[in-house]
């Protein structure tokens, strides 16, 4: 058998002197050849497992790339797979090939043989890619429609125990079932919101992924019962009330992953809607430099949040992110000699060393009445969930105004429209002027695929009908564009960032403000001042590689 250093340095993967170095690091570690190698970062991951296949004479495959055979993979149950790292991917002269990450696996091999009854072929692949094609292939969708045809044929599904749906009923049951499958497959496919939606003849299941909803499910009418009374039992919301809306909240595990999903019901004329938004506690704990700021932006905001006090507003529409980006802030601010409270309606994430206030407007605890409690609790740092009205933002304002750092939200189009909104809400202007520091607005757009991604050349009418920055006579740039492939479900796109539009609230700001300008007028003092609009921000990442022309013309008007 060959060694390691000899099969790499034939492929020309490292070259001697590397392999020197790799294997002097070797000795005084002890680890293996091929880990030193990787944790250098002369070798990949995949590098080395192929490597290692060539080693002892076993294929390699690589996963995002292989032309997976799925009636393979219906041989296998996808609780064996994800139980043992094995995927079966193909079938060959009467056997079943089979990917691992470990050969040596007898085990894995011997429950494959026998419950698909035929031999075994195995093949090399990556930890990593393995996991993401077990994700990808072993889906719920089948068992999911399973359920929904032995409902359709069982006529007494439609009979629910209602009584029979809570905590202590058997994992194993039909409804239960359906439930957990309908989250899990959501949390795998990396969807931030699950729609159930019923409507005269069915179940519609859909699932909001990079900002953009996909049908998933379709399941018959007479399930639709016990479907919503296990959700709302679930999320601690009242069954027998059907004529309001309704809010709750529940916590899943997810591959040792704990994550919270909070729930809100809707009534509508064929029954209650139900919206259950997938909250993944690692979002709260982001740092700045992960939400694709730009230097130029990144480098105004930072000047604003470490000031010790003033106000930031972030705003944009609903799911534009801007609860992600004030936590992010909070992050960066937030230390053990500082206090940080927050009131916010819900709490979506728990943050650690932080006190979080949730609005109760029934007890009569709203944001205004938080808001001035918390002040008399000698805060540093105060985060608003959002400015609603005009007590709310008189009460931000004063405490901006008396050495505090104010973070909240606003819904306004652009950066500009916040002044203008505040006056609006009855705010005096010179006190706008004053308090407010900076104000982010920000959208969400989807990121490319990075190992789909295409270069192109696009046409000059092309660019000149996006309006992006070229001028005639210009070499004509290259971009990139959306191709798909098996890594992102063959839609060009995997992932979001944020664009962003900054801008200072500078002295000449505060005359317009005082001046009642418009946010026109407000808006081309910020340019001139240096600010990035929204798609300036974009075609800046389009230039980068990072998302498309189309991508951005969708998202920012």
């Amino acid at each position: 058998m060959k060694q390691l250093g000899e099969i790499l340095l034939t492929g020309g993967l490292v070259t001697e002197s590397q392999l020197l170095a790799a294997m002097d690091e070797q000795i005084a570690t002890g680890t293996s050849l091929g880990r030193t190698l990787v944790e250098l970062g002369i070798l990949s991951e995949s590098q080395l497992v192929q490597a290692l296949a060539e080693q002892v004479g076993m294929e390699f495959v690589d996963l995002d790339e292989y032309p997976v055979d799925r009636r393979a993979v219906t041989l296998v149950p996808g609780v064996m797979c994800r139980m043992h790292t094995v995927l079966p991917v193909g079938l060959r002269d009467g056997a079943i090939v089979l990917a691992t990450a470990d050969p040596g696996n007898v085990v894995a091999v011997d429950d494959v043989r026998t419950v698909s009854q035929m031999p075994v072929i195995s093949v090399i692949a990556t930890h990593d890619n393995l996991l993401r094609a077990i994700d990808r292939y072993c889906r719920a969708d089948d068992e999911m429609e399973d359920l929904s045809h032995a409902f359709e044929v069982d006529n007494r599904a439609q009979e629910v125990d209602l009584s029979r749906l809570g905590d202590s009923v058997d994992d194993d049951a039909p409804i239960v079932r359906y439930v957990n499958l309908l989250v899990t497959q959501a949390i795998s496919d990396r969807a931030s919101d699950i729609h159930i939606e019923p409507s005269e003849h069915d179940l519609r299941v859909r699932y909001r992924i990079d900002g953009v909803l996909h049908e998933t499910q379709r399941s018959p009418k007479n399930i639709i019962g016990g479907v919503i009374s296990r959700v709302k039992i679930m999320s601690d919301i009242d069954i027998a009330e059907k004529r309001k809306p309704q809010d709750g909240r529940m916590s899943v595990v997810h591959n040792g992953r704990k994550i919270d999903l909070r729930v809100a019901t809707l009534p509508t004329v064929w029954g209650e809607k139900i919206v259950m938004r997938i909250l993944d506690n690692s979002t709260a704990s982001l740092d700045l430099r992960d939400l694709s700021f730009l230097e130029h932006n990144y480098a105004t905001y930072k000047e604003s949040y470490t000031k010790p006090y003033g106000m930031i507003l972030v705003t944009g529409p609903t799911g534009s992110g801007k609860s992600t980006t004030l936590y992010a802030t909070l992050n960066a601010v937030s230390k053990p000699e500082i206090n940080v409270i927050t009131v916010e309606d819900p709490v979506e994430y728990r943050l650690p060393g932080i006190n979080q206030v949730q609005v109760n407007p029934k007890a009569g605890l709203t944001f205004a009445a938080a808001l001035r409690s918390i002040l008399r609790s000698d805060p540093d740092v105060v985060l608003l969930g959002e400015i609603r009205d005009h007590e709310t933002a008189q009460i931000a304002i004063e405490a901006a105004l008396t050495g505090h750092l104010v973070l909240s939200t606003l819904h306004t189009n652009d950066a500009p429209s916040a002044v203008t909104r505040l006056t609006e809400m009855g705010i005096e202007p010179f006190l706008v002027g004053s308090a407010l520091d900076c104000v982010v607005a920000q959208r969400l757009a989807r990121r490319l695929c990075t190992r789909c991604k295409e270069q192109y050349t696009p046409a000059q009418h092309e660019l000149e009908a996006a309006r992006f920055p070229w001028m005639p006579g210009e070499p004509l740039p290259q971009l990139y564009r959306p191709a798909g492939c098996t890594a992102c479900s063959r839609t060009g796109y995997k992932g979001r960032l944020a664009l962003h539009e900054v801008m200072r609230v500078t002295e000449e700001i505060e005359r317009h403000a005082v001046a009642h300008s418009s946010a026109l007028e407000i808006n081309a003092t910020a340019v001139k001042q240096g600010m990035l609009g929204l798609r300036e921000d974009g075609w800046q990442k389009v230039a980068d590689g990072l998302t498309s022309i189309e991508e951005i013309l969708r998202v920012v008007a």
